[in-house]
């Protein structure tokens, strides 16, 4: 297989501590500190690597924070092309309660990237991504880059004949959809909401507004995940809901992009999206079994794609 390339423009050094409890006031004592590699394109290189595809990761990175993310992309064993900036990686915070399980999760901003800096990003993107057909931006866009960077991007890959899987949110996302073509866009319910700018029915109204979307050429395959209730795939032809089982939560953190992971990994072996979704399903559903932000094991995975159910609407 030809590498899956994934972009991450603000990824974090994920950081997630036990606590037991969070108030307000007193010095709240934690146990010790998980670190993970984060960033939306970051995690989808783990997934894609954990389950056996060839991945090769572009993020920007700089400070000590980002030499400590560096080493532990290092230990995970995949292919990553860090590039330097010169602001400080950012930290990403999550204090779980002990006892109840409830997450509290800090989000930071992210350094300001010059002009320079996200130009070089974009066209190193570029660069690597001719090598192969499918390429993931996932994240979001940090200070100092412009609202139209993805569409940069989306059209550039477009002309290369590169698919380009985009999950993102805010400006970024909406600009890129006004602007561009996208083979395949994976929005949260809340955003498909925010771009529509109306409510949104579930599902129906969300398959209605995607097919809207795919009419209007702006992307090939519109995912729409909503949580439990799962995820809505439509295409020019078929609309279905991919639901995963009842399960015991213990960590949300990450599950979003173990299912685009999950989604690449079907792909590139040859499944239709449908099939390739519910294989995201099911990396995503193994991503909440495992503590912190440690993601799905891929045994996990194996035993929780029998039961994500595939439901045409």
């Amino acid at each position: 297989m030809v590498p899956i390339v994934t972009l991450t423009i603000n990824p974090a050094l994920d950081v997630t501590v036990p606590v037991d409890k969070v108030v307000s006031g007193p010095k709240l004592r934690c146990g010790a500190p998980r670190l993970d590699p984060g960033g939306g394109g970051i995690n989808v290189s783990r997934v894609l690597h954990r389950l056996g595809v060839p991945t090769i990761a572009l993020y920007a990175v700089g400070g000590l924070t980002g030499g400590r993310l560096r080493a532990l992309i290092d230990q995970e064993g995949f292919a990553h092309r860090p590039i330097a900036v010169a602001g400080e990686t950012r930290e990403s915070f999550t204090a779980q309660e002990r006892n109840t399980g409830r997450q509290y999760r800090f989000v930071l901003p992210g350094p300001e990237l010059s002009a320079n800096e996200w130009q070089g990003l974009l066209e190193t993107t570029i660069e690597l991504a001719e090598k192969t057909d499918l390429a993931v931006a996932s994240g979001s866009l940090p200070p100092g880059v412009p609202d139209d960077f993805y569409a940069r991007l989306a059209a550039a890959l477009d002309e290369r004949g590169v698919r380009l899987i985009l999950d993102s949110s805010g400006p970024g996302l909406a600009t890129t959809l006004a602007r561009a073509h996208v083979h395949l866009v994976k929005p949260k319910i809340n955003e498909s909401v925010e771009l529509a700018g109306e409510e949104l029915a579930w599902p129906e109204g969300q398959a209605d507004w995607a097919s809207r979307l795919i009419a209007q050429g702006r992307s090939d395959i519109v995912l729409v995940t909503h949580g439990a209730d799962g995820a809505l795939v439509v295409t020019g032809d078929r609309r279905v809901r991919i639901k995963p089982p009842a399960m015991q939560v213990q960590s949300a953190v990450g599950a979003g992009d173990s299912f685009t992971g999950g989604l690449c990994a079907g792909l590139v072996r040859g499944q239709s999206v449908i099939e390739a979704s519910a294989l995201g399903m099911a990396a995503a559903a193994a991503t909440l079994l495992a503590p912190g932000t440690e993601l799905c094991h891929p045994q996990d995975v194996e035993r929780l794609r029998p039961e994500i159910e595939i439901l045409d609407l």
